[in-house]
């Protein structure tokens, strides 16, 4: 299903991505190395409640997924469990994939950190994972295609030499975190789904290092790259409007 927002459904869209911004300004501060991955996720959490908005990832799925935050380091793409015996350490790189509900509606952003002091190629697989979803972004517009999105961000990425992620994709979002329609981050100009006003959809590049071959761990959750390499993701819930796209979780002022 894909659902068309109103101007005040939008704002309730806004409120519930501003929450999130609190939270990457927040981690953008703390993260660091010696905190653990639970640290990381009870921070996220805390700020989460004091907002009086629900995380929607913890308990999301099946098997429950146990945290407030997806956190993955290194070679793991998404969905990496928090735990106290992961210890962050100088040189890793971690997305922090979180999502929350405020009034009954969502919002859904990821963003990698450094780890103190991080390899010039991992450091540049991080930052031009964001710059691919700006590239993404530009074709976020009423009449465009899902698949003009996907084609920016493949062909920023692949020039590079980088795996483009295909099992896993960007998505509609509103009153339920993943709707119709999917947004790959690999198409075809003018093919896909025809964006509309009213929309609220999520692009998040996820990037490799090397392959973009993946594999699920025993925990049935932690996707990670089948060759060890690392991976980087980055994403943000936006809104299709008649002036142009607007992120609900990046914050304009700071540019963050």
């Amino acid at each position: 299903m894909v659902e068309i927002l109103t101007d005040e459904e939008f704002e309730k869209m806004k409120a519930a991505g501003k929450v999130l911004q609190h939270v990457f300004k927040a981690c953008r501060d703390e993260i660091r190395p010696g905190i653990s991955t639970h640290d990381v996720d009870k921070l996220c959490y805390d700020i989460i409640r004091s907002y009086d908005a629900i995380p929607s990832f913890l308990n999301y799925g099946q098997p429950p997924f146990p945290g407030t935050i997806c956190a993955s380091v290194n070679e793991e793409v998404v969905h990496g469990i928090p735990r106290k015996s992961r210890i962050l350490k100088d040189g890793d790189i971690i997305s922090v994939d979180v999502g929350a509900i405020l009034d009954g509606y969502q919002s859904d952003a990821c963003r990698t950190y450094l780890v103190g002091e991080v390899a010039p190629p991992v450091k540049a697989l991080v930052e031009r994972t964001e710059q691919s979803f700006w590239k993404g972004l530009e074709f976020a517009k009423v009449g465009m295609r899902t698949g003009d999105i996907g084609h920016a961000v493949q062909e920023f990425c692949e020039g590079f030499g980088y795996g483009v992620v295909r099992e896993l994709t960007g998505h509609g979002i509103g009153t339920t975190m993943h709707q119709d329609p999917d947004v790959p981050n690999y198409g075809r100009p003018g093919h896909g789904y025809k964006l509309k006003k009213g929309m609220a959809i999520c692009i998040e590049p996820m990037i490799t290092l090397g392959t973009r071959e993946i594999e699920l761990l025993g925990d049935q959750w932690t996707i990670v790259t089948q060759d060890g390499k690392p991976a980087s993701h980055y994403e943000n819930t936006i809104l299709i409007t008649d002036e142009g796209p607007y992120l609900t979780t990046y914050d304009y002022e700071e540019g963050y």
